[in-house]
């Protein structure tokens, strides 16, 4: 058995938070490079250009890489081999958060839903955990912001949907989505599951390096099959049209009812913030 006091937790969280408040993660920048490469409308290279610009400033700067700084999205392997000593889990992780939105000026935007009465801190965190072997603790910080968040969807297809159902599910999704995300949007799908699982699938998927496919076979399909079709609405980086509208879909599956097809689809805008570490 192996111990971790909380104020550890508290530390890494406080650190990934600050982080991946400020910078874009390297795969999503190298994405946003490759497509101003492909890119022919001028309009859509003018905004891909503005977009990296914006990224190494807030990175020069140290200061936010947009000013919709996100609720916080922690997402948390716990080794079953450890013991968490000191306060409670989700204290810790708030603890960080607090901290990192405060010394960080990030915006703070959690609030009650009905009174939209705010705290001012940014908590508290939506924290996920999952007890997986070993006497680790892995961490991932992901700040979303609600531009893109409004515009996710979850579908309760049939079995007779299909894999054609479920791109359908995908593409129109950010169709209808259009400028408002801030593209080129990064898309997570959960596939499968329950109602519950398949949304919290979409938002794992987002920890993925924008651009890499699942290595199965028949979902990689989908990945791609979706991509290019998005990629084939003209919607273009900040809605000015032009070839690149998505830098990557990426799907993460989970066994469902025989009766049943849950798709969710959560939108990332191009500012693709993600941090992870390990205790």
């Amino acid at each position: 058995m192996r111990k971790i006091n909380s104020k550890q937790i508290e530390y890494a969280v406080y650190r990934l938070a600050l982080k991946a408040g400020v910078n874009l993660t390297e795969p999503c920048l190298k994405s946003l490079e490759n497509s101003l490469k492909r890119e022919t409308s001028a309009s859509a290279k003018f905004a891909l250009e503005t977009v990296l610009e914006n990224a190494e400033t807030a990175k020069e700067q140290n200061m936010p890489v947009c000013q919709d700084t996100g609720v916080a999205v922690v997402l948390m392997e716990i080794g079953q081999e450890v013991f968490i000593e000191g306060k409670l889990l989700s204290d810790a992780v708030n603890d960080g958060v607090v901290r990192a939105y405060k010394e960080g000026y990030f915006r703070k935007s959690t609030c009650d839903p009905l009174t939209r009465e705010n705290p001012g801190d940014n908590s508290p965190a939506f924290l996920h955990t999952e007890i997986v072997s070993g006497d680790k603790i892995q961490i991932t910080f992901l700040p979303k912001g609600f531009g893109s968040e409004n515009m996710s969807k979850l579908y309760m297809l049939t079995p007779a949907d299909g894999v054609e159902g479920i791109i359908d599910a995908i593409v129109k999704t950010v169709e209808l989505a259009g400028s408002r995300p801030c593209p080129p949007v990064f898309v997570g799908v959960g596939i499968g599951g329950t109602f519950d699982v398949a949304a919290l699938n979409a938002k794992k998927a987002l920890t993925r390096n924008p651009g890499v496919f699942s290595p199965r076979e028949d979902v990689k399909y989908i990945e791609k099959t979706a991509l290019e079709k998005i990629n084939a609405l003209g919607i273009g980086a900040q809605g000015f049209g032009g070839k690149i509208t998505a830098l990557g879909v990426s799907c993460l599956l989970a066994p469902t009812h025989i009766s049943g097809l849950p798709v969710a689809v959560n939108i990332q805008c191009h500012a693709v913030r993600c941090e992870k570490g390990e205790i």
